[in-house]
């Protein structure tokens, strides 16, 4: 078998076999296949396209290049939930605890942010002591003696995905639908999970700007999950404006802790309750759809959800005192307000610039090796279709770094559309498949 031939061959349009795929993965991550011809193979996925049986088949062997977790001495069904990315994106944080509460085990590894997006891992790090290096033993123990830990991914996973996908985030071979799922999949099926639902976002702040794009992604992932053996569902939500009202790391917990005594944002609440839902319904626990969001919703009203939040953060080191008084998180030396220069209908927003503005006020990195400032961020006053006067409150801005402020004040005025026609309130679920 040559490179060169597999290379020829997806360059005609011709569909490889599992076996030729294996080849190409297996090569290019033991270093035998050089990075100017893997790069031509994808572009010539790029060009061509690949089946589904393709897809499959390079999601399995990226899965299968390291590590593969055996989540088998966790009893139970275990449920695990993963987001494309976005904007304030909080709801591990939320859905976590809800599922745990109601009996099915959450066994979940997270990464840092990165760029215009936050990681879970850093936000739980806003508690004084937390640990999310935990060995595989005290993950398992931990799971099966309170239902949840969320660690920072130590495990060799799907070591192939992190290197082809260096080779396309400079060979411009990124936007390709079957490379897109295969590189999400594949860590999530290394990961061991029974059950897993994808929360998959689409508007300004995603990778996927329409919900088209976005549930074309979905459809074909939830095909990978399910042809791999696991009970897989994907949400479609909306990523056209921040989600909830925060934008950093310790302003999300505190946001989250909010939620999780039922006051949290109508959308946040929303998007998470259908995610919880779908995590009960895959793994038995619901009987249908409704039920399980009727669940999760109890969960969060009879404060069982946040207790088990509590024991979750306490677990893991952290001090539960920031969790039952989460005043006590610092704050930022700085906080400016951003006003409305116009009357007007809030139309629309460029959610990632709004997100790199909160990375320029420190929140989050420009490399995996930048320093985050955990109190920077932004607290969003007005979200679209609120009608706003000339000097109300669009925002507040957090930072340490007084310097900033003016750029970032202009940066977030151009990311907000303000016009004199009323328009409607965003949907915040757009489709579950």
């Amino acid at each position: 078998m040559r490179m060169y031939d597999c290379i020829s061959a997806k360059k005609a349009g011709k569909e490889l076999s599992g076996e030729e795929i294996d080849y190409i993965v297996k090569g290019f991550t033991e270093g035998g296949i050089p990075d100017y011809q893997m790069s031509a193979f994808l572009m010539a996925v790029c060009l061509k396209g690949m089946t589904e049986q393709e897809t499959l088949a390079l999601t399995m062997a990226m899965a299968k290049s390291g590590d593969m977790l055996d989540l088998a001495p966790i009893s139970g069904k275990k449920a695990d939930k993963h987001s494309t990315g976005g904007v304030g994106d909080k709801t591990t944080l939320i859905v976590g605890p809800i599922v745990a509460s109601l009996g099915v085990p959450v066994a979940k590894m997270s990464g840092r942010g990165l760029g215009h997006t936050g990681g879970t891992i850093d936000k739980l790090e806003s508690f004084p002591g937390f640990k999310t290096g935990l060995s595989t033993e005290a993950f398992f123990s931990q799971v099966n003696q309170i239902g949840l830990a969320v660690a920072a991914q130590t495990a060799n996973l799907a070591p192939a995905d992190k290197k082809i996908y260096a080779l396309r985030d400079v060979t411009a071979t990124v936007d390709n639908m079957s490379l897109i799922a295969s590189s999400i999949m594949s860590k999530k099926l290394a990961a061991g999970a029974d059950v897993i639902v994808l929360d998959v976002k689409a508007g300004s702040g995603a990778f996927m700007k329409t919900k088209e794009d976005a549930a074309a992604l979905a459809k074909m992932m939830v095909k990978i999950g399910n042809g791999a053996g696991r009970s897989t569902c994907a949400v479609v939500t909306d990523m056209g404006q921040p989600l909830g009202y925060s934008i950093g790391n310790i302003l999300e917990v505190k946001e989250a802790i909010a939620a999780l005594h039922g006051e949290g944002a109508e959308d946040l609440m929303d998007a998470s309750v259908t995610l919880a839902a779908q995590m009960l319904l895959g793994a038995g626990r619901a009987a249908d759809f409704k039920e399980g969001c009727a669940m999760a919703r109890g969960a969060v009203a009879d404060g069982t959800a946040f207790g088990k939040f509590c024991e979750f953060v306490a677990a893991q080191g952290g001090d539960v005192s920031f969790a039952l008084h989460p005043e006590q998180f610092p704050c930022a030396a700085i906080e400016h307000v951003v006003r409305a220069e116009r009357d007007g209908y809030i139309h629309s927003m460029q959610t990632e610039e709004i997100g790199l503005v909160s990375l320029g006020l420190g929140a989050g990195r420009e490399t995996k090796d930048s320093k985050i400032d955990l109190t920077a961020g932004i607290r969003m006053e007005a979200k679209i279709g609120d009608y706003v006067a000339k000097g109300d409150a669009l925002a507040v801005l957090y930072t340490n770094d007084a310097a900033g402020v003016a750029a970032a004040e202009k940066r977030f005025l151009s990311a907000v559309a303000i016009g004199q026609d009323a328009v409607g309130k965003r949907e915040h679920v757009l489709a579950v498949l």
